[in-house]
């Protein structure tokens, strides 16, 4: 099983200066709407080969609606990538730390799709 990251970890974390990815795989219009700041908008649909090989830091931590698909995700990049994995607690909803809005780019061009 995936582990999982706090709220309050997470806020710990992005005030380090070791290398992380907060991956955000809820739909573009939710990410434009408010996402952790730093967060990279890859919907769960859009993740396959391409996106697994790609380089990644040491830790990663995806975050979806409430914290249930993410942590499907998480399991699912857990496996494939070089990276400590885990699923934000609570999702998004669960987040209480500082909110961007705006759009970031989303790598929906990356091909095909595995099926989360």
């Amino acid at each position: 099983m995936v582990a999982e990251t706090t709220p309050n970890e997470l806020r710990e974390r992005l005030a380090d200066d070791d290398p992380l990815a907060v991956v955000d795989i809820r739909d573009p219009s939710s990410f434009a709407s408010g996402h952790i700041p730093g967060s990279e908008n890859l919907p769960a649909a859009t993740l396959g080969p391409e996106v697994f090989d790609r380089e990644w830091p040491d830790e990663v931590v995806v975050s979806c609606y409430v914290g249930k698909s993410s942590k499907r995700v998480a399991s699912v990049l857990d496996e494939n990538v070089e990276a400590d994995v885990s699923s934000l607690r609570g999702g998004f909803d669960g987040w209480d730390g500082e909110v961007e809005q705006g759009t970031e780019e989303s790598e929906a061009d990356l091909g095909p799709s595995a099926p989360f």
